[in-house]
């Protein structure tokens, strides 16, 4: 009996096109089951791959809901810039209401350290604090040590006013600057019962009203400088008192005939003449 022939382990197909009216043959193909799979899924690949080419670097992206376009990008970062701003205004708002608090209370203000650190734990403020008080006393016992041996002079350390370092007397925006004729001084405009603070440690010589001022206070600094406030809601302190660079000394308003709204007349004197505070402070 013949043996029947084995049939092969690979089968092969054929793929066959016709044209239906003249059985002309127009395209043939052979191929397997297994290259037949690799043909398909290397198609897919490229497809997938082209795909995502398109979406990746082409304007076809901005198509797809949901994904952001240019203007969406610049809104969002506009806004974001807005909402740091807001945090900045809402800090120093409440530094403002804390110090109110703090004078109303008859507690010490806080220092004006506090504002320029944005919104810190309060673990940080008293690691901040303990390093400034540990710095300060190294600062102390080396002055200390020069003037032992007499290194430096109380009349060497007087700086004149370019060389001071002033605090602003108020966080608002300067509405009229200073002209040396008529109008020697400049005005600054913040809302009603801002902090108004003293550029420089000294004394009260005037606190009290006047009809064009307002209440009004003046403070005396070394090195021959007098600051003097005016169109103040309320006065925080009085005549004789001592005040430190960057304390609260009055709210402010928009007392006195000569004011059109809220705001703080703010003059600056050296050696008997006023000068334009504008050179010397940044508001």
């Amino acid at each position: 009996m013949a043996k029947k022939n084995k049939e092969p382990k690979t089968r092969n197909f054929r793929l066959t096109l016709l044209d239906d009216r003249t059985h002309r043959e127009i395209f043939l193909t052979h191929f397997t089951r297994s290259g037949l799979a690799i043909t398909v899924l290397t198609a897919l690949f490229v497809l997938l791959a082209l795909a995502f080419c398109l979406v990746a670097f082409t304007p076809i992206k901005t198509l797809l809901p949901g994904y952001p376009d240019v203007k969406t990008q610049r809104t969002a970062i506009r806004n974001a810039l807005v909402i740091d701003s807001l945090e900045n205004v809402v800090t120093k708002w409440e530094f403002y209401a804390e110090n109110m608090r703090r004078v109303i209370e008859g507690e010490d203000p806080i220092k004006i350290d506090s504002l320029i650190r944005s919104n810190p734990s309060d673990s940080v403020i008293q690691a901040d604090a303990a390093l400034l008080r540990k710095q300060d006393s190294l600062l102390r016992i080396t002055v200390h040590d020069a003037e032992q041996f007499g290194l430096s002079k109380e009349a060497d350390r007087k700086l004149s006013i370019d060389g001071m370092m002033f605090f602003s007397p108020l966080k608002g925006v300067v509405s009229q600057g200073y002209e040396p004729t008529i109008h020697p001084y400049i005005d600054i405009t913040a809302p009603a019962n801002s902090v108004v603070m003293s550029v420089l440690d000294g004394t009260v010589i005037y606190a009290g009203w006047s009809d064009e001022g307002g209440h009004t206070i003046a403070v005396q600094h070394e090195g021959d400088i007098v600051s003097i406030y005016k169109h103040n809601e309320k006065l925080l302190k009085k005549v004789g008192e001592k005040v430190t660079a960057g304390g609260s000394i009055a709210l402010v308003g928009n007392s006195g005939s000569l004011t059109t709204g809220d705001h703080l007349h703010f003059e600056l004197w050296y050696k008997g003449k006023a000068v334009d505070p504008t050179k010397y402070i940044k508001f």
